[in-house]
């Protein structure tokens, strides 16, 4: 098994054990509705056909029950209902796929709870991309990446793996000014030559700005990938 496949394996892994951390399930008949904890997430990578909603309601903070809804509590995305689902890991949940090539902009999250009291999260999806595109190799020096899609001051976690289980590779959020991300040749050190594996992903965690007393969290997240050769010599 590469080191590059067991990398991506933990990252999913991880992400499903730290987002979801409750199986139990409840009634939200059951609960006060002021109670209620929204957690909420939108998830695509670059390469993929869909972008996924993910939609659950919490009783007891963050790491709570899962609730299903009971009518007429129920949840929309862009004023389509969600329909619940569960899962051994997760509990209960609403979920949407929506094709990535159509969802960019804005969109909204609406609870409405057992006393038809309505809550609407809006939100705006924005993928970014690589203009022009990494070169299948890349010489030892500064490495120069421009991106579009992006604010003018934005964050990114940048990963860069090699083939060797002895190397410390980069795994740092990085900075990026007007489009452009610089990542130095003295932080190529971790690294040996060779094929490398690139991922930058932009996460976003907000609260909830329109949410119940218990408040919630909305999570955003977009990646891209790409590989390259690294061999000696300055970038030109």
């Amino acid at each position: 098994m590469s080191r590059t496949y067991l990398l991506a394996l933990t990252s999913v892994s991880t992400f499903f054990l730290f987002s979801c951390t409750s199986d139990e399930i409840g009634s939200s008949k059951d609960v006060n509705p002021e109670a209620v904890f929204f957690d909420y997430e939108i998830w695509a990578e670059e390469g993929r056909e869909d972008v996924t909603v993910n939609v659950q309601y919490r009783m007891g903070g963050k790491n709570g029950t899962t609730l299903v809804l009971d009518e007429p509590s129920k949840v929309l995305l862009d004023g389509e209902q969600l329909k619940v689902d569960s899962a051994k890991v997760t509990g209960a949940y609403y979920e949407i796929q929506r094709p990535i090539a159509s969802f960019s902009g804005k969109h909204s999250i609406t609870f409405i709870d057992l006393n038809r009291k309505e809550y609407k999260e809006e939100f705006e999806f924005t993928p970014f991309s690589l203009d022009p595109d990494v070169p299948s190799t890349l010489n030892r020096g500064n490495l120069v990446f421009n991106f579009k899609g992006l604010d003018s001051i934005a964050y990114l976690n940048v990963i860069l793996t090699d083939t060797s289980f002895q190397s410390a590779d980069i795994n740092d959020i990085d900075t990026v000014k007007n489009g452009r991300l610089v990542i130095s040749a003295d932080r190529l050190l971790a690294l040996i030559n060779g094929p490398i594996n690139l991922q930058f992903h932009r996460e976003v965690e907000k609260p909830m700005q329109n949410g119940t007393k218990e408040g919630g969290k909305l999570y955003i997240h977009y990646g891209l990938k790409r590989e390259f050769e690294l061999k000696d010599g300055p970038n030109l």
